[in-house]
């Protein structure tokens, strides 16, 4: 199962965010960008935001997730990146967005702004649904439903296969050989292009000078043209790095071609292939993007295998790895180190221990005892409270009358206190206000819940305010928490003055105001 978390741009999330997480993409020039889509297909963005990338409206710098409002309810089918960056998105109905860099109107949408934020691009595009996407490093393609590939953007070498090398600022229908073909795959290099055709033919057309294109010379060309040394073969996928090509055939048999500077062909040595080269390994997934110069494959019994450019060092044959995916190769290895795809996290349903306890606290469907605090109840499992609490473990053995009842009456602390006591017993975690915290600490005290007293008190001195300050230290007082007390002391000291002109401060009584005037004396706080 993918984990985002392998990316460290991803431990800016909370667990919570990172728990709505369904796919997600790290690209940039130093993997400092990330846009992810939630199970409820809301869009997400956060990173540096070079040449606006993240469509957030501004070229702003974000650590908070941001969300973009332009999906509504739609899926993303597939999202690629440019080195800008610029990015493309397909929406599962066919519709085509994006945003980012825009020099050499890789956008799509005739201009050369800069795209601040998602635009529709639809010129050309009428009656068309686009299934996939990919970006070379300042170029677009785009495949449709129906098989014709549209390429738009930088054509300095002919990646756009228009036959020039003049930029094309709208999305152009690929033609010359590809014209008549059902195209099934699509595929950039930095300055290349590649498509897969339905009947397992690979064309490739753009800058030719490592032999990326696969076609036994190194000439850059205009329009596409046919990898010849391919032919009798079935190809199911094609990926491109920065100036390589994999690709698969139907028969799990891997090629590879183009530059080799890294060793990213897998061959033991470092020189190029102007023509595809055969690797005897037999496997199911290839994977190479365009900004880095490295390569993966993953075996049928699941062995992952990387080589090229891992962490700087040149790994001239294929290295089996103890990772479990190809995508972790890129988060581990890969300069920089971005994502060759749109990660996608199929979220099954299995849930821990854990998630499923979560899930069952106040549910009337499975529990088999109430609790009545202020008139609501709060519905629980006897077995779960003793297995998690040494109080109800004795007062659920059958001398005590509670082991008996179906409802228990609680007295002495209020629905929010008891709520979120109970609740921590299913969770771990509490979420309460600074003054409603020293109530549950009241009760972890008498309960000797120690993990849940240091908790409360975390709560608490993260919550101090001024304008609670002392309400909080009269609690603390109240229920013996000495370190709290001190904590809670410390900060009226040093804010004495704005402090003792709170609400708080004048309802406290006589004894403890008493006690409190003489501490602070001699800590000092009335030096003259």
């Amino acid at each position: 199962v993918m984990d985002v978390s392998k990316w460290s741009l991803f431990y800016l999330l909370s667990a919570q965010e990172l728990a709505t997480v369904r796919q997600a993409c790290v690209f940039g020039t130093t993997a400092n960008e990330a846009i992810y889509i939630t199970h409820g297909n809301e869009v997400f963005v956060f990173g540096l935001n070079c040449s606006s990338c993240l469509g957030t409206g501004d070229g702003l710098s974000t650590v908070m997730p941001k969300k973009l409002d332009f999906l509504r309810g739609k899926k993303v089918a597939s999202l690629s990146y440019g080195s800008g960056p610029h990015v493309l998105l397909a929406t599962d109905d066919g519709q085509l967005f994006a945003w980012g860099h825009n020099g050499y109107s890789q956008l799509g949408n005739g201009s050369t702004n800069p795209g601040l934020s998602p635009v529709l691009i639809t010129a050309n595009l009428q009656n068309k649904k686009v299934k996939e996407v990919s970006c070379g490093s300042h170029h677009s393609m785009a495949l449709t439903l129906d098989g014709e590939v549209f390429a738009w953007g930088y054509n300095n070498c002919g990646q756009i296969g228009s036959g020039s090398t003049a930029n094309q600022p709208y999305p152009r229908k690929v033609t010359g050989c590809l014209q008549g073909k059902n195209a099934s795959g699509i595929t950039c290099g930095q300055t290349s292009s590649m498509a897969l055709v339905d009947n397992g033919e690979v064309y490739g057309w753009g800058y030719n000078g490592n032999g990326q294109l696969g076609i036994g010379n190194n000439g850059n060309q205009l329009t596409p043209c046919r990898v010849a040394a391919l032919q009798g073969m079935c190809i199911q996928q094609i990926v491109s790095g920065y100036g390589h090509c994999l690709a698969l055939t139907d028969k799990g048999l891997l090629y590879a071609w183009g530059a080799n500077t890294y060793g990213q062909l897998g061959t033991g040595t470092k020189s190029n292939h102007l023509s595809p080269v055969g690797e005897g390994r037999v496997v199911v997934e290839v994977a190479a993007c365009h900004s880095t110069h490295t390569s993966a494959a993953k075996t049928q019994s699941g062995q992952v295998f990387m080589w090229g450019q891992c962490r700087g060092q040149s790994i001239v044959l294929p290295h089996l790895t103890h990772l479990t995916n190809t995508d972790d190769v890129f988060a581990c290895f890969a300069t920089p180190s971005v994502m060759w795809r749109l990660m996608s996290m199929e979220q099954d349903d299995f849930l821990t221990v854990a998630e499923a306890l979560r899930k069952e606290f106040d549910s009337p469907e499975t529990a088999d005892l109430k609790f009545s605090v202020d008139g609501k109840y709060i519905h629980v499992h006897k077995a779960v409270l003793k297995i998690r609490c040494e109080h109800f473990r004795s007062m659920f053995r059958s001398q005590w009358t509670e082991d008996q009842q179906e409802v228990i009456e609680i007295g002495q602390f209020s629905y929010p206190v008891y709520r979120s006591f109970l609740q921590f017993l299913y969770t771990d975690t509490v979420d309460l206000s600074p003054e409603d915290a020293i109530g549950l600490l009241d009760l972890a005290t008498s309960y000797c819940e120690n993990r849940l007293k240091r908790l409360c008190q975390q709560i608490i001195k993260r919550g101090i305010t001024v304008e609670n300050a002392f309400t909080l230290l009269s609690a603390a007082i109240r229920y013996d928490a000495e370190d709290l007390e001190e904590f809670c002391f410390r900060f009226c000291i040093n804010h004495l003055t704005r402090v003792t002109q709170t609400e708080a401060f004048w309802q406290v009584d006589g004894a403890m105001l008493k006690e409190f005037i003489s501490k602070a004396s001699r800590c000092g706080a009335f030096k003259n």
